[in-house]
């Protein structure tokens, strides 16, 4: 009798034991996948900042790059021209009418 109650306590415990390894292996499965997700969220967000990036780094190098024509005579000339309508003395200006 008393064998029997200690099986039946034994096989009790180990299907309680059993279902226990099984919810936890399950709730862990569950978390793998959200972050496995949240992992590809993040790869995909990277690379979208990481091309806004190397946009602004080109934008800054033409800025730089404008910036410097700006101080050049080259480009006091070419406003002075298209502005002001401004030429040398000695250069013919030919209108269409």
């Amino acid at each position: 009798m008393r064998n029997r109650k200690r099986k039946r306590q034994s096989r009790t415990g180990k299907i309680c034991i059993s279902c226990m390894v099984l919810v936890l292996t399950l709730i862990m499965s569950v978390q793998i996948v959200r972050l496995y997700h949240k992992d590809q969220d993040y790869q995909k967000q990277q690379q979208e900042l990481q091309a806004q990036l190397d946009e602004e780094k080109q934008r800054a190098e033409d800025l730089e790059a404008r910036q410097e024509y700006v101080g050049t005579d080259q480009y006091v000339e070419d406003v002075a021209r298209q502005k002001l309508g401004m030429v040398y003395p000695d250069e013919i200006v030919f209108k269409e009418e």
